[in-house]
């Protein structure tokens, strides 16, 4: 019999995949190294730049074990496996926020392709009964083709969800897209009558506390986060310590008698303890019931912590994000905590 021929192409991709991760597993390496000398804000830096890099996501996502360890912050690439992670999540007393993964969109078709596909979403939550809303990207929905492109798609989501009695929180993005953000939820909101769109306001910005005063006066419905990009020190805090200080300023504005009174609501969306404990000790010291807020956490991260939250009578609410363009939102949750990226190296080795 003759023996079988090899295949060259397959030998070559193999070895191109080989040689790409080992590449990759060096400057994890490196990287670790330098963060040892300079600090986890140089690591972070890098970590939202890969996010960004074409070359970076293709030998991320062609290496079989990446996967593998992404899975572990995304519930899967599917809207039933999304489903079913919420599910045993609201079976442990969680509710969740859907995302279907996708941003930076560039051309039309693609846009409506991620609409349609968030529209069939929100038939999926409401036919399938779980406690859960929808979290959208305008850029994936095309805000970099063109601003009314985005706000089309929008409006067709608001209008469905309105229809199954669901809401739709938008994200907020890179600080350049901030103002288009918050001008389109606005005109939605306001001008066109949808009272089930919400917002996300990002605590790194100099710029927020001014936009959470007037989001507060407005009633708004918040999630407040950290911030997860890259910004240059002339529109954002560079160091934690600032980010932090603003993110409990912001906190406690949204949870005020007065932006109470005006119907806003705060979801703290943090893994950081210290967050936590100060947004607890503001809501005991002034009476506030632990249902005036609700906690949000990310998927796969730190799920005793979601617990004892809920044990402690906490609402929380857990990320849920699920789709295959998962590259980028694994990156910046890398780029959050050093130990992200030790658990994705040491899994990298494993495998």
């Amino acid at each position: 019999m003759e023996k079988a021929k090899s295949t060259p192409t397959a030998t070559t991709a193999g070895g191109t995949s080989a040689l790409m991760a080992t590449v990759t597993l060096a400057a994890a390496a490196g990287a670790g190294y330098l963060v040892y000398h300079n600090g986890e804000m140089w690591l972070r830096s890098l970590l939202l730049y890969l996010s960004r890099m074409r070359l970076a996501r293709q030998v991320v996502t062609r290496f079989p074990p990446a996967w593998a360890v992404a899975s572990r912050f995304i519930a899967g690439e599917s809207v039933d496996e999304a489903i079913a992670a919420t599910r045993q999540l609201n079976a442990k007393g969680m509710s969740a926020a859907l995302d279907y993964l996708g941003e930076s969109v560039t051309d039309a078709r693609e846009a409506a392709a991620a609409r349609d596909q968030i529209l069939y979403l929100l038939h999926q939550i409401h036919e399938s009964g779980v406690d859960a809303y929808v979290s959208v990207k305008l850029s994936q929905l095309g805000l970099k083709v063109d601003e009314n492109l985005a706000l089309a798609n929008l409006r067709a989501l608001l209008t469905e969800a309105k229809a199954l009695g669901l809401r739709i929180r938008i994200d907020m993005e890179e600080s350049a897209l901030v103002d288009t953000t918050l001008d389109l939820y606005r005109r939605l909101r306001f001008g066109e009558g949808f009272d089930n769109v919400g917002v996300v306001i990002q605590s790194c910005l100099y710029r927020s506390e001014d936009d959470v005063r007037r989001l507060a006066a407005e009633g708004a419905w918040v999630r407040l986060v950290k911030g997860a990009y890259k910004e240059p020190p002339s529109v954002a805090y560079p160091q934690k310590a600032g980010v932090d200080a603003a993110f409990v300023r912001l906190a406690e504005l949204l949870l005020s008698e007065d932006a109470r009174q005006h119907g806003a609501q705060l979801a703290v969306a943090t893994h950081d303890d210290a967050m936590i404990a100060a947004v607890q000790r503001y809501a005991a010291a002034h009476n506030l019931p632990k249902d005036a807020f609700e906690f949000q956490l990310l998927y796969g991260i730190r799920r005793e912590r979601q617990e004892q939250l809920v044990a402690q009578g906490c609402r929380v609410r857990i990320y849920v994000p699920y789709g295959t363009a998962w590259y980028p939102y694994f990156m910046r949750r890398l780029a959050e905590r050093p130990a992200n990226l030790w658990f994705f190296v040491s899994n990298f080795f494993k495998a």
